[in-house]
């Protein structure tokens, strides 16, 4: 697999449980400008790879803006670093030469159709310049598992987007529309999988450093969420698209065509999921269910080094 993402306090999370996973063959990290900066989201994935022993694993820097708009960060609910409270600091292995694009284009068409998944955790643009690239990546990625999008819940952003969608909707839009398979865990399932305090502390007592790590990063956004949304539980995101790799069992996902609004303003980024489709064709599945203490009790573990 190959893991997209703008670490980002949740992102970590899920890094972390992907090079916690030794049935997930991970051939690299690529990063994007989103929560923070592109060249502070590239230090700190890798300084969790550091953290989690795998600096054999290459991370390649991508886009720094999106397609069009101008770059919006979220700091406010990653820090200023995009690692909570933690210091960043700059790690001795390197970002591998070469960009993000060219990386996800050589390894996808290097390996055998349907071999590669792409999990991606902040906004598409990469994937969107990766497609460009090389149109017949979207009958070779299989699948493209993506967190972004909102339906029932609303969004986190505006009244109805999310904002890995609305930080680059044209991206998102180019990438939906491209015929890609793609499993999509938008707020509905998201906001299923909370950080309660039982679920922290659980993972405090692993023990590990990339344990430690991921309980800093998940109760820095449990005293952000009461702080800025005023909700006693953050949820965890980003680590739905790891999860559903490890164990699909734990989501259930709905058939549909996503479509994502580029030309308003007052709706930019709003996920239209349409539901009234033939599953035997449909190229998109939303998720509709989470089983949030099965996704922590899988990080809980992979943390610790079980299964």
């Amino acid at each position: 697999m190959i893991i997209d993402c703008d670490p980002g306090v949740d992102d970590a999370v899920g890094l972390l449980l992907a090079f916690g996973s030794p049935e997930l063959d991970v051939r690299a990290i690529t990063t994007v400008g989103g929560n923070v900066p592109v060249e502070k989201t590239t230090r700190n994935a890798r300084i969790i790879r550091h953290v989690a022993g795998r600096d054999d694993v290459p991370v390649f820097a991508g886009a720094a803006r999106p397609l069009v708009r101008e770059p919006a960060g979220a700091g406010e609910f990653h820090g200023a670093e995009g690692l909570g409270d933690l210091e960043a600091l700059e790690p001795d292995a390197p970002a591998a030469d070469g960009s993000a694009v060219d990386a996800i284009v050589r390894i996808v068409m290097e390996a055998e159709p349907k071999s590669v998944a792409l999990a991606v955790m902040g906004p598409m643009t990469n994937v969107a310049l990766a497609l460009r690239a090389e149109p017949r990546l979207a009958e070779r990625l299989g699948p493209v598992v993506v967190m972004g999008g909102a339906r029932s819940e609303g969004g986190n952003i505006t009244a109805s987007a999310e904002f890995n969608i609305w930080a680059d909707p044209d991206a998102a839009a180019e990438v939906f529309a491209s015929g890609c398979e793609m499993v999509v865990f938008g707020l509905d399932a998201t906001h299923q999988v909370r950080a309660t305090e039982e679920r922290i502390a659980a993972i405090e007592a692993v023990g590990t450093p990339q344990a430690d790590m991921a309980a800093a990063m998940v109760r820095f956004s449990q005293r952000i969420e009461r702080e800025i949304v005023g909700w006693h539980s953050a949820p965890l995101h980003d680590p739905c698209t790891v999860a559903w790799l490890l164990k699909p069992e734990l989501f259930r996902l709905t058939p549909c065509r996503i479509q994502v609004e580029t030309d308003s303003d007052l709706t930019r980024g709003h996920t239209a999921v349409e539901v009234r489709v033939e599953a035997a064709t449909a190229r998109h599945l939303w998720a509709v269910e989470a089983d949030g203490q099965g996704v922590f009790d899988l990080i809980t573990g992979r943390l610790g080094g079980g299964e």
